[in-house]
């Protein structure tokens, strides 16, 4: 397929490529400084940088104390604002630059935007610090009231002024923008707040910002809290090398925040100008803030209908195709950072702990039921049930596990399952169901009872229904309750029997947890030995087993029945669900954000531990195939499973398919809305 084609351009996607630069600064000379902000939006131009934000009073720097009353530095700052604005036309970027500007008898610590050759408008900074090292209202005046609606001469041209202006580019949905400066940022009530409620997705913090011991974690947490509470992209970027250090150091940190999520981080303390980059996402910003009704809800008491004049522009067109310059993990539920995600097990594991806990607490249960199949599902649901049953000081011979063989039970499964319910110590039993399914399927006449290799679905839920069928009734015979097993990703796909299937249960202690996850929980279970060392090499073992649900015998050559060959690859399906049910993106835009992650096995980072066999790739149609088969089955011929599902916690922050959590559908709707994206916008 064609390269060319906008698919593959970022901009397409609803994405805004921004940049923090952080210039070397030349000590109260603006025609110097004027030099390496050019060079640097030259560079960004080139780099396909949408909107670059300079430090606070780059144009002269800002530790120059008592010369920023000069005159003949103010005149000098209006010129090469001039010049700078002009650079922007070739770049084809929004460049946001901090200067001292007069108007009337004041002076102001102003943010600069300019856009194709021009100013565009100047924000004042609203909060002076004027304690510690700080003297700003030694030399400027604090934005205020009086400033709303107001204009601003630069040279011989008026220009918009004011903390209530909101740039947005006419030709880009959903690009726009606000400025704050440096200590805005601090306030209590920080004037990005009310950008954001008024529109702007993106936030840019023009900053000087000297830095001391522990400053930089102060900066980051401020910037994710921002960018988090105000669902928003926030973008940092403070003063560098060249500042004077007369008595105050600068690390020139620059950093892009998203939604809480740090996108980007500069090179501190370097001498070189350098920019920092990434891709933020202002259409997923605008889906987040349409989801959250507290949101709109904050805007409409905090603003009033005429509080921020909106200024347009033209962006830049989509530009060529290029790959996204952002962090994109590969698996959503599994964080590519080792030590994050053994957090992320840590909290998974004891969320489903304590939510058994709690049912048994509520039922004054002391047993329960659970089929062990050996595959990953029931294990970790028994691995789940014998923590809970150690923290509440429960026999795990009260743990009933039955494994079930089937008419395609392997040897390797069933022995696994066996010496997993021997190593954990539990109550563990087998019942052969084959007799009581071959009397089931002959009394319903299916040809499999008079000798016919016929291995349909009837043939499938006669065996899936039976397993649940007795487990329900053991429960009922020894006074406990079942165990649920199935995962998030399987009810995403509808890959349950429903009713008296794997679909029911009293309790589902996987049902908000990804397969994908699933692995890992594992994994983590067997090497900090959470339910005891013996299990270890058998659960490292399960991990190790192919995923099927064995009701089909093999075929000629041996090939056991594959899930995923018939579903897809839950590593797909998985990154499909995240972005489709946490964000509600258009199926054209998560077949890109697919393809940026799997096209190319050799970029990115991997989770640790993930086995090297799994570390493959997916090119674009094989993608755009599962994507389709996804769809259908989660929009179409699905939903009636999950309006009728057990109680179970919400585990994942990609959400809960519960019809009492993230998710509410209607059970008979259909998929073609969907499908028409996908064919329409991505390529074959």
């Amino acid at each position: 397929m064609a390269r060319q084609h906008p698919f593959f351009t970022p901009a397409a996607h609803g994405f805004v490529r921004v940049a923090a630069a952080t210039p070397v600064v030349h000590t109260a000379d603006p025609v110097a400084n004027a030099d390496e902000h050019i060079a640097l939006i030259v560079e960004a131009g080139e780099q396909g940088v949408d909107l670059l934000v300079f430090p606070e009073l780059s144009l002269t720097g800002y530790a120059i104390d008592d010369l920023l009353l000069q005159d003949a530095l103010l005149v000098e700052v209006e010129a090469q604002i001039d010049r700078v604005a002009s650079a922007t036309k070739k770049a084809n970027l929004v460049a946001v630059s901090g200067a001292p500007v007069r108007q009337g008898d004041r002076l102001y610590n102003c943010a600069v935007v300019m856009a194709n050759g021009q100013i565009w408008g100047v924000i004042p900074k609203t909060y002076l610090p004027n304690y510690r090292e700080y003297y700003e209202k030694r030399w400027f005046s604090p934005a205020g009231p009086q400033d709303a609606d107001s204009s601003i001469i630069i040279g011989d041209t008026r220009h918009a002024f004011g903390t209530d202006l909101i740039f947005q580019a006419e030709n880009r949905p959903g690009f726009s923008f606000g400025v704050e400066i440096c200590e805005d940022f601090w306030a209590p009530l920080p004037p990005s707040t009310r950008s954001a409620l008024a529109g702007a997705r993106i936030i840019l913090n023009l900053s000087a910002s000297n830095v001391v011991i522990g400053k930089a974690d102060e900066r980051a947490m401020l910037c994710a809290s921002q960018s988090s509470r105000a669902v928003c992209a926030y973008v940092f970027a403070a003063s560098g090398w060249g500042e004077s250090t007369t008595d105050l150091a600068w690390d020139g940190q620059a950093s892009i925040h998203e939604m809480g999520t740090c996108l980007a981080s500069g090179e501190r303390f370097s001498m070189d100008s350098h920019l920092t980059i990434a891709d933020v996402d202002v259409e997923r910003i605008g889906l987040e803030r349409l989801r959250t009704g507290t949101f709109a809800d904050c805007a409409r008491r905090e603003l009033s209908a005429d509080e921020f004049q909106p200024l347009a522009f033209f962006a830049a067109e989509p530009g060529s195709p290029a790959d996204l310059i952002r962090p994109l993990d590969r698996f959503p539920f599994v964080p590519d950072d080792p030590a994050r995600l053994d957090q992320d097990c840590y909290e998974a594991f004891n969320i489903q702990v304590q939510g058994l806990m709690r049912r048994m607490k509520a039922t004054n249960g002391e047993r329960i039921v659970i089929g062990v199949s050996g595959g990953l599902d029931s294990t970790q649901a028994l691995l789940v049930a014998c923590r809970a049953f150690d923290r509440l000081e429960l026999p795990r011979k009260n743990i009933l596990a039955f494994t079930l063989p089937g008419f395609a039970t392997s040897e390797g499964t069933k022995s696994n399952a066996w010496a997993l319910m021997t190593a954990l110590g539990v109550t563990g039993e087998e019942i052969d169901i084959r007799p009581a399914a071959e009397q089931m399927l002959k009394d319903i006449g299916h040809p499999y009872s008079e000798g016919k290799p016929v291995h349909d679905i009837t043939f499938e839920n006669v065996q899936a229904g039976l397993r649940t069928d007795y487990l329900f009734r053991l429960a009922n015979h020894h006074g406990a309750f079942v165990l649920g097993t199935g995962d998030l990703s399987e009810l995403a796909l509808g890959w349950a029997t429903y009713g008296v299937g794997d679909h029911m249960s009293h309790y589902n202690v996987n049902g908000g947890v990804a397969k994908t996850l699933i692995q890992h929980l594992i994994r983590w279970v067997a090497d900090k030995a959470v339910v005891g060392a013996d299990a270890a090499p058998i659960l490292h073992a399960i991990l190790d087993t192919e995923i099927s649900p064995e009701l089909v015998p093999a075929d000629e050559s041996g090939a056991i029945q594959s899930t995923q060959a018939t579903v897809g690859p839950y590593a797909l399906n998985d990154f499909f669900l995240f972005y489709i049910t946490r964000f509600g993106l258009k199926p054209s835009k998560v077949a890109y954000l697919a393809h940026q992650a799997w096209g190319d096995r050799t970029h990115g980072a991997w989770p640790a531990n993930l086995p090297e066999a799994e570390k493959i790739e997916y090119d674009l149609a094989t993608i755009k195939s599962w994507l389709r088969k996804f769809l259908i089955r989660f929009f179409q011929t699905s939903q009636f499973k999950r309006s009728a599902l057990p109680n179970g916690p919400k585990v994942v922050t990609g959400g809960s398919l519960s019809p009492r959590g993230d998710w509410r559908a209607p059970s008979d709707a259909t998929a073609r809305v969907w499908l028409d994206e996908l064919d329409a916008n991505v390529p074959d």
